[in-house]
């Protein structure tokens, strides 16, 4: 039997969008995945750019809303919020979930320097990702 995943962040542009792509790659059949926010805006360039050295195209795949979600009564194995341990306060709440995970991860929004110092600390958080996602699928995949 799959495992229903769902990945969240604020804004379903980055963190949670990269985690729900290498679930899905990563963790083949064993997972059904999302990921949603609760501000839904725009992929981050720097991640499309950065999961293309993956073999996975964001270019056009659409951040969505928990809301609907919500209303459409989804229900979820488990619940990832990704968000950074600073904002935390800003990191959304999914209810009546068995269980529920978070990862500290930075928002790649708040990159601050040139577009190739930006570029690298979102390579480092893809593979931050990466890391966590595998862990995952060790500890909860069987």
């Amino acid at each position: 039997m799959t495992k229903k995943v769902l990945f969240i962040c604020v804004h379903n542009s980055a963190r949670s969008q990269m985690a729900e792509e290498f679930l899905k790659k990563l963790g083949k059949d064993k997972f059904e995945v999302e990921s949603a926010g609760f501000e839904p805006k725009e992929i981050n360039p720097y991640v499309v750019e950065v999961m293309k050295e993956e073999g996975i195209d964001l270019s056009s795949k659409k951040p969505q809303s928990v809301f609907e979600l919500v209303k459409e009564q989804k229900f979820y194995g488990y619940v990832i919020t990704v968000c950074d341990k600073s904002r935390e306060k800003e990191c959304p709440v999914f209810m009546g979930t068995p269980k529920r995970l978070h990862w500290n991860l930075k928002n790649p929004e708040d990159y601050t320097g040139t577009d190739e110092e930006i570029l690298k600390k979102v390579k480092n958080l893809k593979e931050q990702i990466k890391e966590l996602v595998i862990e995952f699928i060790e500890e909860y995949g069987s």
